[in-house]
């Protein structure tokens, strides 16, 4: 897979790393419990198809960017820094 950075262009999807789902969590209450924390912490969909997801430039320029991508058929459709991403949401 192939990842374009907007700072250092098209790159080995290598380079980067993987952080997970670009949304918002929501963190639970320190007093709710070991299954809310445990669920938290390791409970995530695992959709089929198109997400967006927080993806770190570690072997490049060290960019925070949102990859929305197909994961049925690993298609990249857009890659955009992390900052502009939350601008656009906001």
């Amino acid at each position: 897979m192939r990842i374009t950075c907007p700072i250092c262009g098209e790159r080995d999807r290598r380079e980067f790393y993987y952080v997970g789902d670009a949304v918002a969590l929501s963190r639970p209450d320190p007093d709710d419990g070991d299954i809310a924390w445990d669920d938290y912490v390791h409970n995530r969909d695992n959709p089929a198809g198109v997400t967006r997801d927080l993806w770190y430039h570690e072997g490049g320029c060290g960019a925070w960017l949102v990859v929305t991508r197909n994961t049925v058929t690993h298609e990249v459709l857009q890659t955009e820094l992390a900052s502009d991403a939350k601008e656009a949401m906001a």
